[in-house]
Formats: C-alpha cells, structure tokens, sequence
C-alpha cells in the first residue's frame, strides 16, 4: 500500500449500499484483490466471493457498545464498584486468555462443553475463560502466604461461553464477582447476600420483584448417604440435578438411574430436593445434620440484616458447576420470565483441584445480561443521556487560538468542554441541545480584545460577560 498512488488511496475505502445489506469495499491499486464488509446480509456472502468480505456485525452472540450502550454499562458497573466497596471488597483482575486445564474438569458439567478453546501459535492449549472462579483461585494460589485471611476480593470481567442463545444469554458477558476466601462459617454467605440484595436496592428492585433461593450441596450429600451411595457419584448427581426446572422429572429420573442409583434413591433424591420448606427438611434428615444447622443460621443473620424476605429455602437449588461444597444460591426473578440473575455458593475444596492447599471460600457471579433484561421490563433504566459542562465557540477564524485557550483552561479545571469550529452558530445551539450542554461560551472579536468572552446558560438563556480569566 506504500506504493499507491493519492489517487488511488482517495479509493480505499468506498461505502456502497447494496440491497439490503451494508458492504463496506477497499479496494487497492497495487493488488487485484478487493475486500468488502457486510452488513446484516449472509447470502451476500457467496455472491462477494471473488473479494475479501468482513461482516459488520459483531460474531454472533456478541456485542458492540455505541456510546449510549457504554453509559449504560459504565453506570451499571459503577453500582457493582459502589457496592463492593460498600463491603469493603479489593477489586482485582485477570486475563481473559486462561490455560484451557484451569477450566477443565472431568464432572460432565456444561460448561465444558461451551468453551472456546484452541491451541496457540506456541502449542499451548488455552481458553477464554467461561467463568471467573478459577482464575480468581489461580490467583490466591499464586500470592500464597504473602496475603492475609480472610481476603475480600470482587472483580467484573467478560466470560465466554459456546452456547445456546436465549434472552438474556449470550455467548459473551461481563460479570460482577465478589468472593471470600479464609473464612469458613456461614457469615461469609451472609454478608454476600447483603452485596447482591444492596445492588438490587441501589437499583430500584424490591423484593416483591427478585428472590433468592438457598439450599446447601451437603442437603444432596445427606440424601446419598441415607441410600448409601458412593462418594465419587455425588458430582455427578449434582450436575444432573441441576437440570430439575430444565428437564421433565421423567427425563432427571432417566439420567440419575444410568449412573447406577436405585428406583428408591432417586425417587428419595428426587422427593427432598422438591422441599420448600426448612423445617420439613429437618423432619426428613433428622436433627442435628450439618446442612440444616448452617441454612439456619444464615436464616437468622438474614433476619439481623433486614433481608429475610429476600430469601427462602429450595432444596432443588444445586448450582451446575461441580466445585460447589455447602451452601448455594441463586436469584430469580418472582415472574417467572428469566434466567438465574446471578448466583452462587461454597466451594470450600476448589484449592486441592489446582494441587494447592484448601482454603475455605466462597462467592458469587452476577452478569449484566439478566439484571438489563429485568431493568427494562420493570421500566427503571435510567435516562443516561450525554451531558456536557461547555461548548466553546470562535465566532471568526482568527479565534481559533484563543478558544483553544479558553476550553485548555476549563478542562484544567475539571469541566467538560467541547471545542467547536467551522460550523454556523444555529448548528451550534442544536448541537448544545443534543449533548445537553450547560453552558455556550462564545470568544467573539470585540470581547476578546477587552480579554472578555460571552457566557450563555443554556437552561435559562442568561448571558452575560467574563473575563477569560476568571472564568470557572
């Protein structure tokens, strides 16, 4: 392309609408071949087949972020930071890119199945992450002794899954994840609860809106000890189980007998993670068993942090992923119309898995998919229109240098300033009513000898004169 003409660099890039599809055409002189981009069209593809074609939209089930998009994230994102810091939670970060054996584990989970994964230029297998727990595990792995328990730590990161789109599932999206690590008792849950339940808040969602449902992994694990079934299938049980709501009980009946349970066993798994109730669930385990004295507990610390009607028991909440140990949870949204909002648990032997010692742990994932598709419906998204401090203006040429002077000076002095030139003063008042500017500041001629510009406060139509100087 060095070599090309100005001529035909004046070519490079034609726009040229074509039915119904956009194609964007670069062309170049020093070679015969030609791209184009496409717009919404798949069956141009093949008729653009002699060029280099390069679809406009995004890879499906991903997204772009226009500017009215990105407020919308950014203000979302802020409320996640807000309530972390609330918690007094340290954000930290990870790569995107992961080692592929971070994410694989041998449990028949989902997940594993959904991974975009590839070997690298260095024939390394590695993997967008799918989720963010592991990393995060990798991570206090790596920091070892040098950091103190208990460790607070939330981040909000993008994840990708290969998987089937539904509203409010995408094959990528940004996560919100705040997790405890070295601290064993149920006050870790508690306290989480308090973040997820702060956001729903802080976003104008009550509970007559959103719920939570808890269970605990040890529920399950007392029911398979009640048929005496071995320990190696409980993973694989939990991932089953995880379907109920998803599959008929035919179908969850069907999976359990081919891993080997009894008729009974899995019309006794099925019969207590039907419970709604934790009181009919201790009738059914007996007193004193583990899963229902911590599920007590967190009852009444929810009752101690004003969240109690929040929440409440569902046997049948399992979590798909298999590191779960005790407790889990997940929010719904009361109508019944989406996915899990976010969700949850213990997994207090993740550690071991990555050949580390354990450390007791647990955390939530909250995605911005679900909670935009619920702010939407209940109608509390909010007005994110752009606004601007200031609008500066030459009114001659000449004056191009002493507005660059002025908008310099305001920025310096934390305002936002839009520099405006070569256009006529009626664009510029139309312009400062699309970005909602507070203020037109005007360096016209005569003003400007005397060191003055004029101020007009768009909201009231006042002007008036201001040495440059003096101007905040």
């Amino acid at each position: 392309m060095a070599s090309a003409s100005s001529a035909s660099l004046r070519h490079l890039l034609l726009l040229r609408p074509l039915r119904p599809a956009r194609r964007l055409l670069c062309v170049s002189s020093s070679s015969s071949s030609s791209s184009v981009l496409t717009h919404g069209d798949s069956s141009s593809s093949s008729s653009a087949s002699s060029v280099g074609v390069v679809e406009l939209n995004p890879p499906r089930g991903t997204r772009d972020f226009p500017p009215e998009d990105m407020r919308l994230r950014t203000w979302l994102f802020d409320n996640f930071r807000e309530v972390s810091r609330l918690m007094a939670f340290e954000e930290v970060d990870f790569p995107v890119l992961e080692s592929e054996a971070l994410f694989i584990r041998k449990a028949g989970e989902e997940i594993t199945q959904q991974l975009y994964n590839f070997e690298d230029k260095g024939g390394r297998r590695v993997v967008l992450r799918p989720e963010i727990t592991p990393s995060l595990a990798r991570l206090v792995i790596k920091q070892g002794k040098s950091v103190s328990l208990p460790l607070k730590w939330f981040t909000i990161g993008q994840c990708w899954r290969y998987e089937r789109m539904t509203r409010g599932r995408r094959r990528e999206h940004y996560q919100w994840n705040m997790d405890i690590f070295g601290m064993p008792k149920v006050r870790a849950e508690a306290e989480l609860l308090q973040a997820v339940v702060l956001l729903f808040q802080r976003l104008g969602i009550t509970s007559s809106d959103v719920g939570i449902r808890l269970s605990s992994r040890k529920v399950l694990q007392a029911v398979l000890n009640m048929y005496s079934i071995p320990e190696h299938l409980f993973t694989q049980v939990c991932v089953i189980v995880d379907k109920l709501g998803k599959l008929s009980r035919e179908d969850i009946e069907k999976e359990l007998i081919t891993t080997g349970l009894s008729s009974e066993a899995v019309q006794g798994i099925i019969e207590v993670l039907s419970l709604k109730s934790l009181s009919k669930l201790e009738e059914v385990l007996g007193p004193g068993v583990e899963a229902v004295s911590d599920l007590k507990k967190l009852f009444s610390f929810a009752e101690q942090y004003g969240y109690a009607d929040w929440i409440c028991f569902d046997a049948s909440v399992v979590r798909g992923l298999a590191y779960y140990t005790g407790v889990v949870f997940e929010a719904f949204d009361r109508e019944g119309e989406l996915r899990a909002i976010c969700g949850g648990g213990r997994y207090d032997k993740l550690l071991s898995t990555f050949g580390s010692e354990d450390v007791p742990a647990c955390g939530f994932g909250f995605g911005d998919a679900v909670i935009v598709e619920l702010l939407k419906e209940k109608g509390l998204l909010p007005d994110l229109s752009r606004q601007i401090d200031d609008i500066v203006f030459p009114l001659d040429e000449d004056l191009e240098e002493p507005a660059s002077s002025v908008a310099s000076s305001l920025r310096k002095k934390g305002r936002s300033v839009d520099l405006v030139e070569d256009k006529r003063l009626k664009w510029v008042f139309k312009h400062a009513e699309r970005i909602n500017a507070s203020r037109l500041i005007l360096v016209g001629k005569s003003e400007w000898e005397r060191g003055m510009v004029r101020v007009k406060i768009l909201s009231t139509r006042e002007e008036f004169e201001v040495s440059a100087g003096e101007l905040q």
